[in-house]
């Protein structure tokens, strides 16, 4: 199939592409990528009546260190994520997870921003910054707000971001103590979407005691899933045999997965205790500054 009949714009600036969706309401669609859209449109499952393409935007290009934070346009290609120096220096996880996202040829084409829009819960990109704790600025015609990564997943394929708005730039705190992470995803084939996946970045004090912790998991909810709680009951503590047997306990009581053609519901929750646990103890070993072999 073929989408049904669409008006396409080309605008070169911000302000452009705001207008149009400001004239165009629930009408209008912006394309990026087109990683995730244009299958959509060619099966008919969304039938935008004005297309905003917005590759020629190039202010939404960039990586940028900032003293205590990363910044990330929206517009920033998965590949150059991938490659940035600046992200494998300050953002190791992120660096970790994206090779995981499809295939080469996905991510020269699939952009930072678009991942997050489209919100899929096994998809790598929103587990990271989940676990990493960024925000996000969307912006409209009337102003610029700011959402923490907490609140901007509503559930599955659906965000806060309103038809008149658009993500424009991601803002990703750096952890000055000792810190670590670690990302694991089990899928049936490398490229194919995640049957779970599971993030952890943590940090730890001169005692080696965990001072923060947030560990993600994914495909097992409607959005990527903060294990709410972990910082309190790890925090102060150095990692043990008893802590992580904690954290696969808690990962059991905590996720409901769905069955479906790929996977069981008893199956997601084995793989999500168990690469729970992982994550965790690699990103531990990380943080000490001891050799992390990926197995």
């Amino acid at each position: 199939m073929k989408p049904v009949k669409f008006d396409y714009y080309s605008p070169k600036t911000v302000d452009e592409a705001l207008t149009l969706l400001e004239e165009a309401g629930f009408d209008g669609k912006i394309i990026a990528g087109g990683q995730s859209l244009v299958p959509i449109m060619n099966m008919r499952l969304s039938s935008p009546e004005c297309l905003i393409d917005i590759n020629q935007i190039h202010d939404l290009q960039f990586i940028e260190f900032d003293s205590d934070k990363v910044k990330i346009g929206a517009l920033t290609r998965q590949a150059e994520v991938e490659r940035s120096d600046v992200v494998q220096k300050h953002l190791g996880l992120l660096s970790e997870a994206v090779p995981f996202i499809g295939h080469v040829q996905t991510r020269n084409r699939g952009t930072f921003g678009g991942s997050l829009v489209h919100a899929d819960p096994t998809a790598e990109i929103p587990l990271s910054l989940m676990a990493l704790g960024g925000t996000l600025h969307i912006a409209s015609k009337e102003e610029v707000r700011e959402v923490n990564v907490e609140d901007f997943f509503i559930t599955y394929l659906t965000t806060d971001i309103m038809p008149n708005e658009m993500l424009t730039e991601i803002h990703i705190p750096i952890e000055q103590e000792r810190n670590g992470y670690s990302f694991y995803e089990i899928s049936r084939r490398h490229g194919d979407f995640a049957l779970v996946a599971s993030a952890c970045q943590l940090t730890i004090d001169h005692l080696d005691r965990i001072t923060n912790v947030r560990l993600v998991l994914g495909g097992v909810e409607a959005t990527p899933l903060l294990i709410e709680g972990a910082n309190e009951w790890m925090k102060g503590e150095v990692l043990s045999d008893s802590l992580l047997q904690k954290v696969e306990d808690i990962v059991d009581e905590m996720v409901d997965p769905e069955s479906d053609i790929h996977a069981t519901a008893e199956y997601r929750r084995h793989l999500s205790k168990k690469l729970a646990v992982r994550t965790v103890k690699s990103a531990y070993e990380r943080a000490r500054g001891e050799a992390n072999e990926r197995s």
